[in-house]
């Protein structure tokens, strides 16, 4: 409003910010401001929010949470002068050293403090995988000290002789308990993110109870059908729709595996360019063993639900017809992930097998029961190999993949989810930590009917899984261990081979 008071708030944090790039030597990008005043009853408290970013490589890039158990933890500190403000050198210096100890692996985490200190840090640093930590150094634990670090030392890693000359001071160490023990008080983990997470629960809350029945079961039987032509470097089709954003990843990922990949941009502008795009993809299945459907938003995810834009043109006749000729003359396979999951189960091509018209009651995939997008790391578990897709995979695999969908809650009548599972046809499944099915949102975030991540066709030769395989490789998820990617690209190629 017009209170002075109010506007020196944002004003002088900017004029704090401006020292810092001075004293750092570090430049500033941009800026917007449609958020900094009041309309009518509305008001927007005083706020600048900034960010920073840069470019590195990655073997060098630290993330925050806790390694592993028996490390030492520190505290490079940042002292302040009389009027509050930081020693800029004295924070060059020390990030240059954990700049330096990172890259010869004598640090696995670090962390800046925060307005909550040391301790709201390793807090924060525990909950990342539940690494439990104990301070036995509580003094000013609980003050703000903006700019200090706290690190994990890696294994036999001297503190003294990695941070020579720079104020450094061991505080603790982590622990194999999820515990976080302060002035002798154990606190457990999962208690202290339920208090952390509960003041916005009820505006973003972290999931919604689903209960009923879960049903699953291993099908060991797997597929001996082969196509009739072996391919040595088989042809995949990928076809980008508007909205699309994961051809880019799918592309690599059966690249990596010795595909030869082709992808089209679907144009939808005019009559004659949504006419050429049909010819044009109508050539391309046909020269092509593998049809992949990527991940994105395709025309939004409107009108009324993600993939229907995609499933509407597939049913082009010319289309329809391409992609049976590639399921029923040539054993060619298709692929679906998140929204071209989403496209498959509007076709029928899951579970059915074929393009049909869908029933009030047919399988579907519907808004996450959370009721907004969900991306995170989950765990799947490999329930049936019955498919070439998983041919290199064994019965109960657990594999990590990534996940980024606001629809991917799967839905059926019970008597169909019976004869899918009968026939072999559940896929895969969202599992907790044990390789449990679950409806906990933590493992099953969409809360999914029997915890359903991907189900097969009858023959299994068409899958649908809304987990993001293809977003794996060296570098990623260096915060969540686990097995990615579960070599589904790898085994599609290999099938024709």
């Amino acid at each position: 409003r017009t209170q002075s008071e109010r506007w020196g708030k944002p004003v002088s944090a900017l004029l704090g910010a401006f020292v810092a790039q001075q004293r750092l030597n570090v430049a500033s990008i941009g800026g917007k401001d449609s958020m900094s005043g009041s309309f009518e009853q509305l008001d927007v408290p005083p706020t600048l929010v900034s960010f920073a970013v840069c470019t590195e490589k990655v073997q060098h890039v630290l993330s925050a949470e806790l390694k592993g158990a028996d490390h030492a933890i520190v505290v490079l500190a940042l002292p302040r002068d009389g009027d509050d403000m930081p020693d800029f050198t004295r924070f060059r210096q020390n990030c240059a050293a954990l700049y330096a100890a990172a890259g010869a692996g004598r640090v696995l985490s670090a962390h800046t403090v925060g307005l909550g200190g040391v301790a709201a840090a390793v807090a924060k640093m525990t909950l990342g995988n539940f690494v439990g930590a104990e301070l036995t150094q509580t003094d000013g634990m609980l003050s703000p000290d903006i700019g200090s670090l706290v690190v994990e030392l890696a294994d036999g890693a001297d503190a003294a002789q990695i941070f020579a000359g720079l104020p450094v001071r061991h505080v603790g160490r982590t622990v194999g308990q999820p515990v976080l023990t302060f002035d002798g008080q154990p606190l457990g983990l999962a208690e202290l993110r339920r208090i952390w997470e509960e003041p916005l629960r009820k505006v973003f809350p972290t999931g919604v109870p689903v209960s009923g029945a879960l049903r699953s079961a291993l099908y060991t039987q797997r597929s001996t059908a082969r196509p009739a032509v072996r391919v040595a470097r088989p042809r995949v089709f990928i076809p980008v729709f508007p909205g699309t954003n994961c051809e880019y990843d799918s592309a690599r990922a059966f690249e990596a595996a010795g595909a030869q990949v082709d992808t089209l941009v679907v144009k939808n502008l005019t009559p004659d360019a949504v006419a050429q795009s049909i010819a044009a993809m109508e050539k391309a299945i046909d020269a092509s063993q593998i049809v992949m459907l990527p991940g994105g938003f395709s025309a939004g995810d409107e009108p009324e639900g993600s993939g229907k834009f995609i499933a509407t043109v597939l049913r082009a006749p010319r289309v329809a017809a391409a992609i049976q000729r590639l399921l029923d003359q040539r054993d060619g396979l298709m692929l679906g992930i998140c929204n071209g999951f989403q496209a498959l189960i509007k076709l029928g091509l899951v579970p059915y097998g074929h393009i049909c018209d869908m029933r009030s009651d047919s399988p579907t995939l519907t808004f996450n029961a959370i009721g907004r997008h969900q991306s995170r790391i989950v765990h799947t578990k490999v329930m049936s190999v019955k498919s070439p897709w998983f041919a290199l995979s064994q019965p109960g695999d657990t594999v990590q993949v990534a996940i980024s969908h606001g629809e991917g809650r799967f839905t059926c009548t019970q008597d169909e989810y019976d004869a899918l599972l009968r026939n072999g046809q559940i896929a895969t499944q969202y599992v907790d930590g044990d390789g449990r099915p679950t409806f906990d949102a933590d493992y099953n975030p969409n809360g999914s009917m029997h915890a359903v991540e991907g189900i097969l066709s009858p023959d299994g030769r068409v899958l649908g899984k809304m987990g993001h395989n293809e977003r794996s490789g060296e570098g990623l998820y260096r915060n969540v261990p686990g097995n990615y990617g579960g070599q589904i690209f790898a085994a599609g190629v290999e099938y024709f081979k």
